[in-house]
């Protein structure tokens, strides 16, 4: 019988998820730092047998632009392999009919290019770092409140993310914020949605089964993957916490140091 659980569940994946904030680099000035032997470990993946993906809740650049940024740093990346929450939103405004009032990165606003803005009936809220003002956040929830059925959308829900200079807050604050003026649930879009976790598995045409998802963030990475039907791994990088191995409701299938010790272990189950 195939063995179930990490790190000898392995030898049976077809495919790896990775997320890349705190898990392929730490972002911050510039372009950032790669983490420790973490380029390396993407190469490993892709010379093997396995399908590799992205899934990243990265909201502050438009997705070249930030695939361009991973390459200056050394990754081997494409843009094809990357799955982030813009382009999925603008695929559900298409859909729905919706026209947004948006409050995000200035860096963001090109995904939007096609996108009708004039007499919002949405509010579309990412990471949007120093733009969270006052006044901004006023301004999207005076469009929700004045709407007979709002409707807000959330680019992830995090609650913090790290940076080379320390702990930052993330999308998810802001959006609770906004849920409790207006009395509104949000509908979220990227990771730990099952719709942005089945997009990637489409792609890879792959059963939830079949791939491991690897990840910093404990709730939003490993706990939406496992939602819905993969395993997770939680890496000791980028956001991690060691209360995350004491966490009430989310138990990662395996902790490991770093995504390359991940890499490593995967690759030994196939031999």
């Amino acid at each position: 019988m195939a063995d179930a659980r990490w790190p000898g569940c392995a030898k049976s994946l077809k495919g790896v998820i990775l997320d890349m904030c705190g898990v392929l680099y730490d972002s911050g000035e510039g372009d950032g730092v790669a983490i420790s032997a973490s380029i390396e470990a993407v190469k490993k993946l892709k010379a093997s047998d396995l399908q590799l993906r992205f899934c990243t809740n990265e909201t502050q650049a438009a997705r070249e632009t930030f695939v361009a940024k991973l390459r200056r740093l050394g990754f081997d990346i494409s843009v094809s392999e990357v799955f982030s929450p813009a382009p999925a939103a603008v695929a559900v405004l298409k859909e729905r009919g919706l026209r947004p009032h948006l409050l995000v990165y200035d860096g963001l606003l090109p995904e939007f290019d096609s996108v009708d803005m004039t007499n919002p009936n949405c509010v579309i809220i990412g990471d949007a770092a120093e733009k969270f003002s006052y006044q901004n956040l006023n301004d999207a929830f005076r469009v929700l409140i004045g709407l007979e059925k709002p409707v807000l959308f959330s680019l992830g829900q995090g609650r913090y993310y790290k940076e080379t200079d320390g702990l930052k807050l993330d999308v998810g604050v802001y959006m609770k914020a906004l849920e409790y003026a207006c009395d509104l649930k949000a509908e979220v879009i990227g990771k730990p949605s099952p719709m942005f976790f089945q997009s990637v598995l489409s792609d890879m045409g792959l059963q939830p089964h079949e791939v491991l998802m690897i990840g910093d963030d404990l709730v939003n990475d490993v706990g939406g993957a496992q939602h819905c039907g993969m395993k997770g791994v939680q890496v000791r990088t980028g956001k991690y916490r060691p209360s995350d191995e004491r966490h009430p409701t989310v138990t990662a299938d395996g902790t490991v140091d770093n995504l390359a010790q991940a890499v490593e272990m995967i690759l030994n189950q196939r031999h």
